[in-house]
């Protein structure tokens, strides 16, 4: 156990601090993708990107969902498992591509996208997926070289890819779309062939194990990207490429809480596996309420910074979209939180009841969108993706009492906190306009918090040595 603790808080930390790092390339550069690429040629990108998020979790049936688990059940024989695995979600993407070819017309005309675009998107679903079940299956182990190497290579390779073909290219997008395949495919190829040499069988048996947790996960995800992602669709649709433009340069901001999200959940979510594993609920307690104290702080400090944050991504041409962030930050945080109960859910292989409250959730959000977006332009989107996220947050909190687990989290001091953050993030919205106020107090608060690791460094460092 010692052993496993001290991988757990390596592997943690390199993944969070490389996740970092690639999202922090991202947004470098966003900057300079604004800027070069037109209104009109990002918002048909981010219409593209956008598709390649759904279709994935389609096409690829969503298999690292079950690897959390599976863990345990196929200790000792994980490589058959995760080739297995790979061969399915093959399968799967290789089905979905007759079936677009079939219907060539009427996809293109429900993506707004050109055909040549949803060839070239499905390169990527058939092997991000390769990709995202490696990392996965590392991640889940504790291990991180592979992984982090594979991270920085993909980040690097397609931003660089990606700025040479928009810098010589007519087309924008189809410079962006190229550079950020590209190295999916290269990538994805060379783990593929890495598994396939190691002769390990398909296994039916796998297959049935992790479509049992794998297939009620996909309406979870999609109805996720229907909080997430759909607003950009019905705005692009509603309102037009512009406006689309504008709200996902907002959603920047959103994106770097998501990579918060993203790495502390990738760090949280095996070490939790462990400890439920291990039934060890006082532990779980013990360090879940500090866990949401920080993403608590740091999504404050963020929301104080948003004009600023958004001024650096997109210049003054997008500070129309300024008034949609707070919003944007709340809904991200309500996102943070839930993770938290679905993790519970995912190890315990009840995904039925997570899959039924998203899709309620998505259902709602979806009527709000074309009840309010009409009304009052892209500015609804992110409330209503608020709400529902909040919805959301209550629905697994719910589920997570209905399988008897209530006694993994303190819940009540939980959803407090979970008031209160977003009550802080809201009014924030009053000081939108006032920029040394709104500095001042952000400063205040960044020096809070070191004279608070200062002052309980000895704590932090006993903390550490524990799990080590």
């Amino acid at each position: 156990m010692e052993q496993s603790g001290k991988k757990a808080l390596k592997s943690g930390v390199w993944y969070t601090v490389s996740n970092f790092i690639v999202k922090g390339i991202g947004f470098l550069t966003a900057p300079v993708f604004n800027r070069i690429m037109s209104i009109n040629a990002k918002g048909e990108w981010d219409n593209f990107s956008t598709w390649a998020g759904v279709m994935v979790m389609i096409t690829s049936l969503n298999l690292e969902a079950s690897l959390i688990r599976a863990k345990f059940d196929y200790k000792e024989n994980i490589d058959k498992y995760v080739v297995s695995m790979m061969y399915l979600s093959t399968i799967s993407t290789m089905l979905w591509y007759i079936i677009y070819l079939i219907f060539r017309k009427p996809v293109t005309n429900l993506f707004s996208m050109d055909s040549v675009y949803i060839d070239i998107m499905f390169v990527y679903l058939f092997l991000s997926p390769i990709i995202q079940i490696f990392q996965t299956v590392e991640r889940i182990q504790f291990k991180y070289k592979w992984t982090v190497f594979i991270s920085m290579s993909l980040a690097l390779s397609t931003t660089l890819l990606s700025l040479f073909f928009v810098f010589h290219m007519k087309n924008k997008t189809d410079g962006r779309i190229i550079g950020f395949v590209a190295p999916v495919l290269i990538i994805g190829l060379i783990i593929y062939l890495h598994y396939i040499k190691k002769r390990n069988g398909i296994d039916i048996t796998c297959w049935k194990y992790a479509l049992k947790i794998s297939l009620p996960f996909i309406p979870h995800l999609l109805s996720m990207f229907i909080l997430s992602s759909v607003d950009r669709i019905m705005i692009k649709k509603m309102c037009g490429s512009s406006d689309l433009a504008l709200y996902s340069t907002a959603g920047t901001i959103g994106s770097i809480i998501a990579v918060l999200i993203t790495s502390v959940n990738g760090a949280y979510s095996p070490w939790l596996g462990e400890k439920l594993n291990q039934k060890d609920y006082k532990a779980i307690k013990k360090v879940s309420i500090p866990y949401v104290l920080l993403f608590t702080y740091m999504t404050c400090c963020i929301a104080l910074a948003t004009p600023e944050l958004l001024y650096i991504i997109g210049g003054q041409k997008y500070m129309a979209a300024k008034y949609v962030m707070l919003p944007i930050v709340g809904g991200c945080f309500f996102q943070f939180v839930y993770c938290m109960y679905v993790n519970v859910e995912q190890y315990e292989m009840k995904t039925k009841g997570m899959a039924v409250a998203s899709v309620i959730s998505a259902l709602i959000n979806l009527v709000l969108n074309y009840i309010y977006i009409p009304k009052y332009g892209y500015i609804a989107a992110a409330y209503t993706t608020l709400a529902c996220y909040f919805i959301l947050l209550i629905f697994h909190i719910v589920l997570v009492y209905s399988i008897k687990m209530s006694h993994v989290y303190y819940n009540y001091a939980i959803m407090a906190i979970s008031l209160i953050t977003i009550t802080v993030i809201l009014l924030s919205g009053l000081l939108i306009e006032k920029m040394i106020i709104r500095w001042i107090i952000l400063l205040i608060s960044c020096l809070i918090g070191l004279i608070g690791v200062w002052k309980n460094w000895s704590k932090i460092k006993g903390f550490l040595a524990k799990r080590k």
